[in-house]
């Protein structure tokens, strides 16, 4: 069995900062930083976060400034937002937030990137939501020059720079991790060609067997030198004393927890958009099939465990899970959920007390680093690169 390493995964809905913590933003952060140490001491090797703007699903509208504090507060743990939406960003003063992160935490970012989901945050925003493939290669193509270049003259359809010189280059080099967040076939081949590392969390294990299979295949079909990008799995997790007290804790949030407070947006003017599930023109069929995901997720918990959604238990039987899952699917690196819908804080705690404790150390951890060693030399030998997709 291949080796694994461990994660987490830690928003923040503006739901739960309403009912939970009564409106106030800081506590939720306070509450998260602490939690974020305790994962740190524990041995988690990952946490990450999510970046949505005017959304029910995130309130952290500003992951570089809250992983400022996630990295003042912890000493290993490696850091990032899952995503960074590059459209939302000047990707030069992106490159240079990201990178002076990366030297508050002494080379401790991941970088993981993607285009947006929601056509409402980009119709709010005033960006054009079917730009937003085109705005997140040429993003990456200037944040790439600011990270390897000492200046940076580009003139693009949607960002232009004059002999810019960014400042500071990245403290890992030549660069963080890059990442891309992928639902879609294409979007595992795009992760693939430019040999980034992978992550997914909403796709049934079903799903995922061939979604993972193709990037792997992809990937080798490019000739990259290796060794080969991560590939991660996101998925809720609970742990308990036993089955039956993990079930207890942890269903009534579950259930629940899919589309958590989403009458915030709505009840707006603007609602979801142009289209009811906020897809606008691209509700494909791989959206589609996410919303199939959802709707059953709304209404059945054995839907959850089956499907691979969520891993419930005592800590033998997560282990046992982990490593039936790892073997079907091949991922290299999981990060776990603890914070499922609204659930309270002192069972969030003891799930992440006891999957550390307990589960984590059931994994040999890998020795060495397994990232790649320039974007240049990512794309050498793969000509099928036509694009970032979501």
């Amino acid at each position: 069995m291949a080796e694994l390493e461990f994660g987490a995964w830690g928003p923040i809905s503006n739901h739960i900062i309403d009912t939970r913590f009564g409106g106030i933003a800081a506590d939720a952060y306070d509450d998260h930083i602490r939690q974020a140490r305790m994962m740190d001491e524990l041995g988690y090797k990952y946490y990450w976060i999510i970046e949505h703007q005017a959304s029910y699903v995130g309130s952290i509208t500003s992951p570089t400034v809250f992983l400022t504090a996630i990295a003042s507060a912890t000493k290993n743990i490696h850091i990032g937002a899952m995503i960074w939406v590059l459209p939302f960003h000047n990707p030069m003063r992106l490159a240079e937030e990201v990178a002076t992160l990366d030297h508050l935490s002494h080379g401790r970012v991941e970088f993981a990137t993607g285009i947006g989901t929601h056509e409402h945050e980009f119709i709010r925003l005033g960006l054009n939501y079917d730009d937003r493939q085109a705005m997140g290669d040429e993003a990456l193509d200037v944040i790439e020059k600011a990270w390897t270049q000492p200046e940076v003259t580009h003139h693009g359809r949607f960002w232009d720079f004059e002999e810019m010189l960014p400042r500071p280059f990245p403290y890992q080099k030549p660069h963080p991790p890059f990442w891309i967040a992928a639902h879609s076939m294409r979007a595992f081949e795009f992760a693939a060609e430019r040999n980034y590392n992978v992550a997914t969390n909403i796709s049934t294990d079903d799903q995922l067997v061939e979604k993972f299979k193709h990037f792997r295949h992809v990937w080798e079909e490019c000739n990259h030198p290796g060794p080969m990008p991560r590939q991660l799995l996101v998925r809720a997790v609970h742990v308990a004393e036993t089955d039956e007290k993990a079930r207890e804790e942890v269903e009534p949030y579950l259930l629940g927890s899919m589309g958590l407070g989403r009458d915030m947006i709505t009840n707006t003017r603007i609602g979801m958009g142009s289209d009811p599930r906020g897809k606008g023109r691209d509700n494909t069929r791989y959206t589609r099939g996410n919303g199939e995901v959802f709707a059953a997720a709304r209404k059945s918990y054995d839907f959850w465990i089956d499907s691979g959604l969520a891993v419930i238990g005592s800590p033998e039987t997560v282990i046992r899970k982990l490593k039936e899952k790892q073997e079907k699917l091949g991922f290299s690196v999981f990060a776990a959920n603890h914070g499922i819908g609204d659930m309270p804080t002192d069972l969030v705690d003891k799930s992440i007390t006891m999957f550390g404790k307990e589960v984590i150390p059931a994994f040999e951890q890998p020795k060495g680093d397994t990232r790649p060693v320039s974007l240049a030399a990512q794309r050498m030998g793969c000509p099928s690169y036509s694009g970032m997709a979501p």
